[in-house]
């Protein structure tokens, strides 16, 4: 099922079934009808959350299902609880595996954060504390969800605006020691390094080189909302800023194959033609890099 990344710049994606994939674009409600409604797009596939799908029927239903006649479909999830303490949902992972079937998602990716405490449902992307023990429980819990879904599994770093606690280690070696000790692929939020540069204070730069990018899969860029001088909220409800443009392109150049990257917008929705311009943008910065 996986395979080894191609050394060279421009080649194939750590696994199969990336081929042929550019840029994307979340699928949206407050997009769907505009989208599917028109005669072409830039976008080479469409993302969904699906938690939003799984045994849901109606208008979500009848957009999914229009969406595929026309473009292939990944699938990023927002409640697996990647790295928390609460037992896995069993039945919400059953309900996952059979749409990754049904639509044929090469593989699935979820958040390097906790979604539940108590057994409630946060819906918040809540930060890991960096440490040895979240590394160990991270990696434990992954490779239990790869097992389940049997398909590769891939982790993307969060946004985050404070320590729990005293970290042991920085942002970026967590990532990788998650990432190295589960096995796992990486799901690159190049927005989301940038927002946490801001917000912590580090170079952006230095934390894509200690990546280990040769296991990214796939990217996501969005906008962000700015709360003062030193302080981002990543709310995917803005267009992308030239920094995350510049960074994105650093981070292509840097990596050893292509992966398709994702346009990530989940509110305050512009006219389609504006994400479409940003979409064309996305492309252009790929094949620069490939260059």
């Amino acid at each position: 099922m996986e395979r080894e990344a191609d050394s060279k710049r421009g080649g194939a994606s750590p696994v199969a079934g990336g081929e042929g994939l550019t840029v994307g674009l979340g699928l949206r409600l407050g997009l769907a009808e505009e989208l599917l409604g028109s005669s072409s797009s830039a976008a080479t596939f469409l993302e969904i959350c699906p938690e939003n799908y799984v045994g849901v029927g109606g208008r979500r239903a009848r957009v999914l299902a229009s969406a595929r006649e026309r473009w292939p479909i990944l699938c990023h999830g927002l409640c697996g609880d990647f790295a928390g303490l609460a037992p896995l949902n069993l039945e919400l992972l059953g309900g996952i595996k059979g749409l990754l079937r049904e639509v044929g998602a090469p593989w699935y990716s979820d958040h390097l954060c906790w979604t539940q405490v108590g057994g409630a449902e946060l819906h918040e992307l809540v930060a890991m504390p960096f440490t040895e023990a979240s590394v160990r429980r991270a990696a434990r819990r992954l490779r239990e969800v790869a097992e389940v879904l049997e398909v590769p599994i891939a982790v993307e770093n969060v946004s985050a605006y404070g320590h729990a606690v005293s970290p042991e280690m920085d942002e970026a070696s967590f990532v990788r020691a998650v990432v190295e000790e589960a096995g796992c692929y990486l799901l690159l939020d190049v927005n989301n390094v940038y927002v946490n540069s801001v917000n912590f204070g580090f170079d952006a730069r230095a934390y894509i080189d200690a990546l280990p990018l040769e296991r990214v899969i796939q990217l996501h860029v969005a906008g962000h909302d700015t709360e003062g001088e030193d302080m981002l909220l990543d709310t995917h409800a803005a267009a992308i800023v030239d920094p995350v443009y510049a960074l994105l392109d650093y981070t292509l150049r840097r990596m050893p194959h292509s992966a398709p990257v994702l346009l990530e917008r989940d509110g305050n929705f512009p006219p389609l033609a504006e994400l479409e311009a940003e979409l064309r943008r996305l492309a252009e910065i790929m094949e620069g890099a490939r260059g």
